[in-house]
């Protein structure tokens, strides 16, 4: 977001950065041109329409795949209820509007409306870079109209060039941090150390986020590879193929499998015996997604740590902060590097070192200490940090979640001279 607010702040309609495309800046950044700071809750409001729209567009999806009022209202609600769409849809991040440009996508593919499906697929591509694997139903789609599908290429990458056009400007280093942060998920992310082999990871991030519907869903696939109908194999090509590319990952994000959701809950839908069934099993996901909005009634623990140390640490003094705690902006801050999987090690993680660096205080937090204890045996030099600050450092203040409050814990260290 603060890219996106500078776009209009005078810095141009290049945003100098391509680990994501920047469709999703566009999109915010007019919103942001009567804030005099990034706002946040402008970008929400934002991911709260394309969400909203997401689900629109799953109900045409079901709709026009399998013509009937049922299979729309099925894939409109699996969409509406999963708990990973729900979570992602209260932050500004790709994930959602990809899933939107995916539900229009295929929706426009099962038409017969290449062209126009093109378009989408580029835009889709315009929000994040994963929208590729939808040019496979296309040519699914489009086998033996060579000509209607050549065009429908040539505007994808039209569309997905429109969108981002400096991605041409800097190609090379669009193409180095594009590559740079596939290269990361592939290599995994600081908390999957031990998690489940990809395949039951990423199936496990689908049932957390539809419950026992995602069986249903099984099911519909089952059949639209047993029958292969057209429109069976534009969806079912989606979902195989960009299911395979998560099997590559060892950073197994729930956000990940968001943009199957729209294509899984239209082939449940397409059942009309059994969506009274599925309706009734996507309640569970739906009280599930209650019961995790409900906690964002709460006070983060990050807020009220923030406001302490505004109020008890003078105003330029040097600290030490951990990613996943809030800015301070009074301060001068040195940022911990995150650890993870292939990472190097930040030689600031030394108490030794920081008071060498006249760094008074160290702020952190669960977020990230808790994974990073979690996984002691890959991550030995980082975890004797943590407890370096434990026992040569005072704790000054610390915060758990609970009483009002969720969030992580954060404890704030100062250092002995």
């Amino acid at each position: 977001m603060p890219r996106a607010w500078k776009l209009v702040h005078g810095g141009g309609g290049d945003p100098h950065w391509f680990d994501y495309p920047t469709l999703l800046m566009y999109v915010n950044a007019p919103f942001q041109a009567w804030q005099s700071e990034p706002s946040y809750l402008t970008a929400r409001i934002v991911g709260v329409v394309l969400a909203t729209a997401s689900i629109a567009a799953a109900w045409w999806l079901g709709r026009r795949a399998f013509g009937t009022t049922s299979s729309g209202l099925v894939a409109a609600a699996a969409v509406g209820v999963c708990t990973v769409h729900v979570a992602y849809s209260h932050a500004a991040v790709t994930d959602v509007p990809l899933t939107l440009g995916v539900g229009v996508s295929l929706a426009l593919l099962v038409s017969g409306r290449l062209e126009l499906a093109g378009v989408a697929i580029g835009l889709a591509m315009g929000f994040k870079y994963p929208g590729v694997f939808l040019f496979v139903p296309l040519v699914v789609a489009g086998w033996k109209q060579w000509r209607r599908l050549a065009m429908s290429g040539i505007l994808a990458v039209a569309a997905f060039l429109a969108s981002s056009p400096f991605i041409v400007v800097h190609a090379h280093q669009a193409r180095h941090e594009a590559f740079r942060v596939q290269r990361l998920a592939r290599d995994g992310w600081l908390g999957f150390e031990h998690d489940h082999i990809a395949p039951i990871a990423f199936v496990g991030r689908l049932w957390e986020g539809l419950g026992p519907a995602l069986i249903v869903c099984g099911v519909g696939l089952a059949i639209a590879l047993a029958r292969r109908t057209r429109t069976d194999l534009i969806l079912a090509s989606f979902v195989v193929v960009y299911f395979a590319d998560l099997l590559t990952l060892s950073a197994h994000f729930d956000r990940y499998v968001l943009p199957l959701v729209p294509a899984l809950g239209a082939l449940a839908g397409r059942m009309r015996s059994l969506a009274p069934v599925t309706l009734l099993l996507l309640v569970v996901p739906l009280t599930w997604s209650i019961r995790d909005a409900k906690v964002l009634t709460r006070t983060d623990t990050r807020i009220v740590a923030h406001r302490w140390v505004e109020q008890h640490i003078a105003a330029g003094t040097r600290i030490a902060a951990d990613p996943s705690t809030p800015s301070f902006e009074r301060l001068s801050v040195l940022p911990l590097l995150l650890p993870g999987p292939g990472r190097g090690f930040d030689p600031n993680r030394d108490v030794a070192r920081l008071r060498r660096l006249g760094i008074a205080d160290v702020v952190v937090t669960g977020a990230i200490t808790d994974r990073v204890l979690a996984a002691r045996d890959r991550y030995p030099r980082e975890a004797s940090f943590y407890d370096d600050l434990r026992a040569q450092a005072r704790r000054v203040f610390y915060l758990t979640p609970g009483a009002g409050l969720a969030g992580p814990w954060v404890a704030v260290y100062r250092l002995r001279a």
